[in-house]
């Protein structure tokens, strides 16, 4: 048996200039971290040499892979030639909460496939497979920020080009002003799932007017300005960075948002927070804030309805975690 850990990631400034309609025309800039919720891939030889059988929120057992419904599995089964296999998937959230679980759940197959093939895949390959997987094969109207960022793992500056190349560069911090950072980030759920298509499809349709380009441009100047505040170890702003970036985003798509977000984040704002966003395409899922420590017990108290995930930041990207004797 070969098990893979794929992390999951939060996303604080630049989403949707990892959009093709916007690369293609701009250089688009993320700024991310993965953190310590992860999905699991096991994978080990069937009891059936001639089957596949398959588990993750529903069971497959099928003789060929042109039968399997999961389009993802299927997919990377049909690019790898793999049969007689039993694969097995484990999520420590939901998907659809906007921390970028499907390609994650892709980086991590790609993984513990490669790895079931004896053969070491970098980081690199893994963003890049799970793109072409997603994006190219699949036809998902989503971006590539996701993919590199559950591959490489860590808090990383993300830069995207119209050639379609891919840059990640770490971010540096003092690891005291780090961790105050992660401290000072408090994650929301929201009490409700989405798939991110219809709002990323209406995001990639809308892009190419002149003021939702302006809108997105400046949301990618934030990553920069923000990029350059990490590095020189000040946090003083992150929430400003993060409410002026939730306003832009909001301005994109009228879905991003409804009245159930509207209302938990005016209370987070009222209740100290500084700034915030909600995370992933948008609709649903989980806000982040950034609340200095000092307001917590109150911000605490008026969430008190809505359930808290904490969690921490995350230095490695996917990894084989396990690897049987046989």
């Amino acid at each position: 048996m070969i098990i893979s850990r794929t992390p999951f990631r939060i996303s604080f400034a630049g989403g949707g200039s990892d959009l093709p309609s916007y690369y293609h025309q701009e250089t688009g800039a993320v700024i991310s971290t993965s953190i310590n919720k992860y999905v699991y891939i096991a994978i080990h030889p069937f009891f059936h040499p001639d089957k596949i059988q398959l588990k993750y929120s529903k069971t497959e057992l099928v003789s060929s892979v042109e039968e399997i419904q999961h389009p993802i599995f299927k997919e990377v089964l049909l690019m790898n030639r793999l049969s007689g296999v039993d694969l097995n998937s484990i999520a420590d959230i939901p998907a659809g909460t906007g921390l970028g679980s499907s390609s994650s759940f892709t980086v991590g197959l790609l993984n513990a496939v490669s790895a079931y093939h004896n053969k070491v895949i970098s980081a690199e390959n893994l963003g890049r497979l799970a793109c072409e997987i997603e994006i190219g094969r699949l036809g998902s109207p989503i971006g590539k920020q996701d993919q590199y960022a559950a591959a490489f793992g860590g808090l990383n500056f993300i830069s995207f080009y119209p050639d379609e190349t891919v840059n990640v560069e770490k971010i540096i911090m003092d690891p005291v002003k780090r961790k105050d950072l992660e401290n000072n980030l408090i994650m929301i759920y929201t009490g409700d799932t989405r798939s991110a298509n219809s709002i990323l499809r209406q995001q990639n349709e809308t892009i190419i007017s002149k003021e939702k380009v302006e809108n997105q441009r400046q949301m990618v100047k934030l990553a920069f300005e923000l990029r350059r505040c990490l590095e020189n170890d000040n946090i003083d702003d992150f929430g400003r960075f993060l409410h002026e970036g939730w306003i832009l985003k909001k301005s994109l798509v009228k879905d991003i948002s409804n009245s159930l977000v509207d209302d938990i984040y005016h209370i987070g704002i009222k209740a100290g927070a500084i700034g915030g966003k909600l995370l992933g395409a948008g609709g649903s899922g989980f806000i982040l804030f950034y609340c200095p420590q000092n307001n917590q017990e109150k911000f605490r108290g008026q969430m008190k309805h809505y359930s808290e995930m904490k969690f921490q930041f995350e230095n490695n990207g996917s990894k084989i975690i396990y690897i049987g004797d046989n």
